[in-house]
């Protein structure tokens, strides 16, 4: 491994830290895919290495058998740094997320059965409004169970860049939200680190059952 900042081109990010970001997301790529909340090659994920550069998961890799090799590095405007890989699709999906916050370290990307389900439920135009639930505190900044956690859902698309930037508009607007949902796709969470985003993705999965559950007894 190379050590401290690698240079090529005029660009420069530091590998140290690159290899740490790849690291952690080839262990939260086994996590989630022994889960089930990652099947195959769905899912895509992120950790922030600098203010102008991310890790990213190559597009069309087995989440739960990532390698050094799976992860590359894009800038903030989603082009590919020092790689002929091509990332997700999605990239710019996380690349929004992380020029509007810079407090933002990583951000994971899932395709959970209970996610994709409940978000089909929500009727267009509505979000999913999460309130009563202890587990609503596993979120930053939400200290009561008495609050009112909001999850956007937006249309699915293939058009990504205007989707990204419909979900930097709302999160513009709604500044301390955890998460969203694309509708029959699954569910964008985030935060300082990837601890923080995995204990995101283990509440919402927590939260999606118990509506679920709770829809399935009092329909």
């Amino acid at each position: 491994m190379l050590p401290g900042p690698f240079l090529l081109e005029n660009t420069v990010f530091d590998v140290i830290r690159y290899a740490v970001a790849a690291d952690s997301i080839i262990e939260a790529g086994r996590f989630l895919y022994q889960r089930g909340w990652s099947p195959a090659t769905s899912s895509n994920y992120s950790e922030r290495i600098d203010d102008q550069h991310i890790a990213i998961t190559v597009s069309g890799r087995h989440k739960g058998q990532l390698s050094a090799g799976d992860i590359m590095v894009v800038d903030l405007d989603g082009g590919a740094v020092q790689s002929n890989s091509r990332s997700s699709a999605e990239t710019r999906l996380h690349t929004v997320l992380y020029q509007l916050f810079p407090e933002v370290g990583a951000v994971l990307h899932t395709h959970s059965v209970k996610a994709t389900v409940l978000s089909r439920l929500i009727a267009p135009g509505h979000s999913l409004e999460l309130e009563g639930y202890e587990l609503q505190k596993a979120f930053a900044g939400v200290e009561t169970h008495e609050s009112v956690l909001t999850v956007p859902v937006f249309a699915n698309t293939q058009d990504i860049d205007a989707l990204a930037e419909e979900t930097k508009s709302w999160f513009r607007e709604h500044p301390g939200q955890p998460g969203y949902l694309i509708r029959g796709h699954g569910l964008y969470t985030w935060g300082k680190t990837m601890e923080d985003c995995l204990r995101h993705v283990e509440a919402f999965e927590f939260l999606f059952d118990c509506e679920l559950e709770t829809m399935r007894v009092r329909p």
